[in-house]
């Protein structure tokens, strides 16, 4: 009986820590634009799930290109189809790139976060800063809506996710947008000591 319970024990401590599901939506950030995929953040995060024994399967939903609006449209099927436990929010960069009124990107963004939340599902909120040429005014209140969209629905928030990468010129790709492949690790650094607190 000792033999079996000792058994049990070593099963029992072996397993991974949760299971359950992470969708990624976001836009070419997320979505290994300009770099294989393999080397994205996004599947760095899944191999650093389960190196650490997190029984996460991570869903990249990100699309080269996508706005809130697209997200938006999107996201219903998301999430009936995949009934995610987290949905990993990365969007409003090509919104904001594309100077689109901040009270319609703050309502996508709301829909966004209050969607998965009414299904049951987590959020963290990933933040992200526009280019200065956009202007102080536009680009910091820009920036603020991320801030304010977190603490209206009590999410957490990645404040810009290229912390330490954007403005390190041998960590971006010749377009000056895109982080190349040498920054991912730090991206995902950035984006995890926000999220793994939470799937503890």
């Amino acid at each position: 009986m000792r033999i079996v319970l000792s058994l049990l024990m070593v099963i029992f401590l072996a397993m991974p820590l949760h299971a359950g599901t992470i969708l990624v939506l976001g836009d070419s950030l997320s979505a290994a634009y300009g770099i294989s995929q393999q080397q994205g953040w996004v599947t760095l995060l899944e191999k650093r799930l389960q190196d650490q024994g997190y029984a996460y399967s991570v869903i990249n939903a990100s699309s080269s290109g996508e706005t809130t609006s697209g997200g938006l449209n999107r996201l219903p099927a998301l999430l009936e189809r995949h009934q995610p436990d987290w949905v990993l929010v990365e969007l409003g960069g090509n919104d904001g790139l594309r100077g689109l009124p901040l009270p319609v990107i703050s309502n996508n963004l709301s829909q966004l976060v209050e969607l998965p939340l009414d299904a049951g599902a987590q959020v963290l909120l990933i933040g992200i800063r526009l280019p200065p040429n956009y202007g102080a005014r536009y680009g910091d209140s820009f920036f603020e809506l991320y801030a304010d969209i977190a603490d209206q629905y009590k999410v957490e928030r990645v404040p810009f996710m290229l912390e330490g990468v954007a403005l390190d010129w041998d960590l971006m790709q010749d377009d000056g947008i895109h982080p190349n492949a040498q920054a991912q690790p730090m991206i995902l650094d950035t984006i995890w000591q926000h999220l793994e607190p939470l799937l503890r």
